[in-house]
């Protein structure tokens, strides 16, 4: 049975929008201001290499589409990152070109489990914060990891919008990457 991780870059208040440049945002790609040294670099790397899938929101999916298939230099961790399954959740897509893509379109109550019952390992869920929200809300995620940036940005999407229910954590681990004091957070749920 697969488990179901959610990982994503935020600020200290919060904000996931656009951590990486390109994308229409005042702040598009304040993550990169940061250095999370290596350490941060491997549990990114480790991360996409124990997950066996992909699961993505529309949105996310479309920018990761759009960049991943013709990345250069990206080594083993772009190759994964193309070949995965990629499981993507929308009401809208009608057509997933990018290489072993399944477009789902719902219920989540039932379409996660039995993606968890089709996979070993991890599904990993990057962005996608309407559809982190509602995996959130169904109480269908395992593990959340946030890589949290020392940056306060002021404005922007923030992952646990305004209307998220209470949701209980328990810390699994904590660690400070890079010199920058970007700090990688792992809590079950």
């Amino acid at each position: 049975m697969g488990r179901l991780v959610v990982s994503e870059f935020v600020s200290l208040d919060g904000v996931f929008e656009a951590p990486g440049p390109g994308e229409p945002f005042e702040h598009a790609g304040w993550e990169f201001l940061f250095d999370g040294g290596e350490d941060g670099r491997r549990f990114k790397f480790e991360e996409v290499m124990a997950a066996d899938a992909q699961l993505l929101g529309r949105v996310t999916y479309e920018g990761f589409a759009r960049s991943w298939p013709t990345m250069e230099g990206t080594g083993a961790f772009g190759q994964k990152m193309n070949s995965m399954p990629k499981y993507v959740m929308s009401s809208t897509l009608r057509v997933a070109e990018w290489k072993n893509s399944t477009i789902l379109h719902g219920p989540l109550e039932r379409e996660i489990p039995e993606l968890k019952s089709r996979h070993a390992g991890d599904i990993l869920v990057a962005g996608s914060g309407r559809l982190v929200r509602g995996l959130l809300a169904a109480g269908l995620v395992d593990e959340l990891r946030l890589v949290i940036s020392p940056i306060v940005l002021g404005s922007g999407k923030r992952l646990f919008a305004e209307g998220t229910p209470t949701i209980r954590l328990s810390l699994i681990e904590q660690l400070r990457v890079g010199p920058d004091g970007v700090t990688i957070m792992r809590y079950a749920l």
